[in-house]
């Protein structure tokens, strides 16, 4: 079991990602941004090019890699809900309404916006861009006429949505996200299995996990094709050949979690056989050998048979993977409804803290009063990590924002030099957003700026008034939002432990189901064809029959290592925050550790099953339900298991596994060692 990270707190705080640059998204963003402020210079109308562009922006931010249809969809729920605040934001200023009034419209739709944001991913967008854009319409220079500032919202989105529609031939593999995402995961796969049995091994299962979950999240957006017990298949009833690689990928998957879990390496020509796969992908298709390596476990039998059936559906054959027809209901994707208990919540939450900000601004005039409301709506998004986190790096952020603004309009307020600047941010914004929450505001708070400057609002890059209103809302959300909130860590961490735990099991519970007998003895090899490829029980189906029991162990192993992801990222999440937050994301580090190592076990354990025989022991079966349902109780009563020290502590084992002994009592094992308290 992995240690926890010894850095401090503060250091994993500002520490910034690496992602690869969007070269594509960030040409995408410059052009969506400068071609709408253009052509209102052009025509001298630059009061509406101004929210054309303000449009494209938001857009910009809500651009994604994926198939057209989702795209569409994803930025036009955004935008409109953009476009609602800005409706109303900008109606409240042209009816001139007093403080009072306009605070109490302002907080109705901070709780109609956080009621939103709980929702789910696209409704955290339009739910912060309904309450920002009705912030901003209530104190930018209203265009002419008044009501025209929201409908050039859309305007400006649709020039960046045409923008990403693909170019040349639209059934080019390379032309559709969901081919090049397919690739990423088969690329993701290679590295895994060249790490096996070293140092990086766990942290490219990890990436190998995020890809996998872009990838689905891909072909379930992306697809909307009708399923049957034969498989998938598109709109023309063809079997899609995409979904079955992506079912073999997982086959794989499944197979180097376990080898990870047993420290057994692969050969290094079997490691580069995904990369062939990635390549082929790309190419549309193709031939890809597999070494006839002789495999001598029963996880590396399992690697094998699921990199030939790979390799076959990549070539265009039809491979009998044994998977369930449709995966079960996903519980990560299960979100919380519209006014349901927890949107509820959030609702409340945002519009504390909008009117507690009204009250304030209302007391005490600042000259820009809408940049409190929009800086609280962009610092409570749900779904951009540690709030304490955005709070701080809001305001710091701001200030490096505002001094780059400020030196921008000493050297020029020259409307095509701004026009110029307004573009590059834009442009930067993509590789920000994915980088840190903190240079996003630095390339965020510029932009804005230049923006409400082309709007004819002069001395928008005021250093002391912006400084003032970042760091008076950022105090506000972490007083009222934060603090004094009744919600701490655990909301946050231990539910996604327990829902990790509740997946494990089911994955478990499968794989035990799936135990049936076979026409091998216990000890037997598993029988080669011909061609050297393995037999599995999935290869004597016979033509329409239906699937075993327990095939669907593949889509709760999926399910099972995603709400394990998730598990992690709000453990990362809280060791970026001050005690008694990270403290405890700290405390539950070895817990999500130990879980990831049961997930790997198990995989490893099925195919000892599937390929060595096993037969499951019930009382090991039983001593692991007994350590997951002890972890989930500590869980929902908010107490980390004490690790041990001394002789006793968990430490991972560095030999690989005895392919003899179960996999699944060796689990067993280190979650007892885990639980035992001292």
């Amino acid at each position: 079991m992995s240690s926890p990270d010894s850095t401090v707190w503060w250091a994993r705080a500002v520490r910034p990602a690496r992602p690869p640059l969007p070269v594509g998204l960030m040409v995408r963003a410059a052009v969506g941004m400068a071609v709408p402020l253009t052509v209102g210079l052009l025509t001298h109308r630059l009061d509406l090019g101004v929210f054309a562009g303000l449009g494209a922006m938001h857009a910009t931010m809500n651009d994604r890699a994926e198939p057209g249809g989702p795209r569409a969809a994803r930025i036009g729920t955004a935008v409109l809900a953009s476009a609602v605040g800005m409706l109303i934001g900008t109606a409240l200023q042209h009816a001139d309404v007093d403080g009072l009034v306009l605070g109490f419209a302002l907080t109705l739709t901070a709780f109609a916006s956080g009621a939103l944001s709980a929702t789910g991913p696209r409704g955290s967008a339009a739910g912060m861009l309904l309450l920002v854009s009705a912030a901003l319409g209530s104190g930018m220079p209203l265009p002419q006429p008044w009501w025209a500032a929201a409908p050039m919202m859309p305007v400006g989105a649709a020039f960046v949505v045409l923008l990403g529609l693909p170019a040349g031939a639209p059934n080019r593999p390379a032309a559709d996200p969901r081919d090049r995402a397919l690739a990423a995961a088969y690329e993701a796969l290679g590295r895994t299995l060249a790490d096996l049995g070293g140092p990086r091994a766990a942290g490219s299962r990890q990436v190998l996990t995020a890809r996998l979950n872009q990838l689905q999240d891909l072909l379930d957006t992306g697809h909307r094709g009708v399923r049957n017990r034969r498989g998938v298949r598109d709109h023309r009833g063809v079997r899609n050949r995409r979904g079955l690689m992506y079912e073999a990928a997982l086959a794989a998957t499944e197979a180097a979690t376990g080898l990870l879990w047993a420290h057994r390496p692969v050969p290094p020509e079997v490691a580069r056989v995904p990369d062939r796969l990635a390549a082929a992908v790309r190419r549309g298709g193709g031939e890809v050998s597999v070494p006839d390596w002789r495999p001598d476990t029963p996880s590396r039998q399992a690697l094998d048979v699921a990199l030939r059936a790979a390799a076959d559906t990549v070539a265009g054959r039809d491979a009998r993977l044994g998977t369930a027809p449709e995966p079960p209901p996903d519980p990560w994707r299960l979100r919380a409804r519209l006014l349901s208990r927890g949107s509820t919540r959030y609702g409340l939450r945002v519009a504390l803290c909008i009117a507690v900000g009204s009250a304030v601004t209302a007391n005490y005039p600042l000259s820009k009063s809408y940049w409190v409301p929009m800086t609280i709506a962009f610092v409570l998004k749900p779904d951009l990590g540690s709030v304490f986190l955005r709070a701080v790096s809001r305001s710091i952020g701001t200030v490096f924002g505002v001094a780059v603004t400020a030196a921008l309009l000493m050297a020029t307020t020259d409307e095509w030099a701004l026009t110029a600047m307004a573009a590059l941010c834009v442009a930067l914004l993509p590789y920000a957003t994915a980088a840190h929450y903190g240079l996003n505001t630095v390339v965020m708070t510029p932009m804005a700026l230049i923006l409400l400057q082309l709007g004819g609002q002069s001395g928008a890059a005021e250093f002391r008034p912006r400084l003032l209103d970042s760091v008076l809302a950022s105090a506000i959300v972490l007083l009222f939002g934060y603090l004094l909130w009744p919600e701490r860590p655990r909301h946050r961490i231990e539910p996604r432990l327990v829902a990790a735990t509740t997946a494990l099991r089911a994955y478990l519970d499968a794989v035990v189901a799936d135990a049936t007998p076979r026409s091998t003895s216990p000890g037997d090899p598993t029988p080669r064809d011909p061609g050297g490829e393995n037999v599995t029980s999935e290869d004597t189906t016979a033509e329409g029959a239906t699937p075993e029991p327990g095939t669907a162990q593949v889509w709760l192993r999926r399910t099972a290592y995603r709400s394990l992801a998730d598990a992690r990222q709000e453990v990362r999440q809280g060791l970026s925050e001050p005690p008694p937050t990270g403290r405890l994301a700290e405390l539950w580090l070895p817990a999500t550790a130990a879980l990831e190592r049961l997930g790997g076990a198990v995989a490893a354990f099925a195919a000892q099953i599937r390929y060595g025989g096993r037969v499951p022991d019930p009382a090991e079966v039983d001593r692991v339900h007994r350590s997951l349902d002890e972890l989930a109780a500590a869980a929902r009563a908010h107490q980390p298991p004490a690790t041990p020290a001394g002789p006793n502590a968990p430490v991972s084992p560095t030999a690989p596994h005895d392919p003899t002994r179960s996999a699944l009592g060796r689990a067993a094992e280190e979650l007892e060692t885990l639980l035992r308290r001292t």
